[in-house]
């Protein structure tokens, strides 16, 4: 049996400041508070090394990348969850309210539905006639595009291909 996943901190550096500039750059705010942000991404990267994909640090990943699709940072409830609350379950990114220190850092009650509830991965629906491709949502964000496949990385978010769903 191995030991504990490390994760060095220098790489936590390093992960903090691209995700910090992707953020910003993308309209989003990460948790001010930079050691327990910090702490996050220490998570996800731990996640990363034992499963081969960032799941959120503050739920349980089952090892199965098409079953945690939904728990992928920045998972499928970020942006419900920043609208209606003010933060991401984790706290990781947060509303501009929150990031200025007008709105305390809200507690949000988990969205994920459970197992028996949640959509089969890769359940597949079908086109309706006279759309010459089939379209393609991003979990994450919501993007749309018409194609014969999703894009290998979300234009909007940067989430990978299998966070896509086809749409129509």
């Amino acid at each position: 049996m191995s030991g504990p996943v490390q994760v060095p901190d220098d790489a936590v550096e390093a992960r903090y400041r691209t995700v910090l500039r992707e953020t910003e750059q993308g309209g989003y705010h990460l948790n001010p508070d930079v050691a327990f942000t910090k702490a996050l991404i220490h998570g996800i990267m731990v996640n990363e090394q034992r499963y081969g994909y960032g799941a959120c640090p503050c739920r349980l990943a089952v090892n199965n990348r098409a079953a945690d699709l939904d728990i992928i940072c920045p998972c499928d409830y970020r942006d419900p969850d920043l609208a209606q609350y003010g933060a991401c379950y984790c706290a990781l990114y947060v509303s501009n309210a929150v990031f200025q220190g007008s709105q305390p850092v809200p507690v949000v009650p988990e969205r994920r539905p459970p197992p028996s509830r949640r959509q089969v991965p890769g359940q597949q629906t079908t086109v309706p006639s006279g759309l010459p491709f089939p379209v393609w949502r991003c979990r994450v964000c919501g993007y749309l595009c018409a194609r014969d496949g999703p894009p290998e990385i979300c234009p909007v978010c940067r989430a990978s291909k299998d966070r896509f769903e086809k749409f129509f």
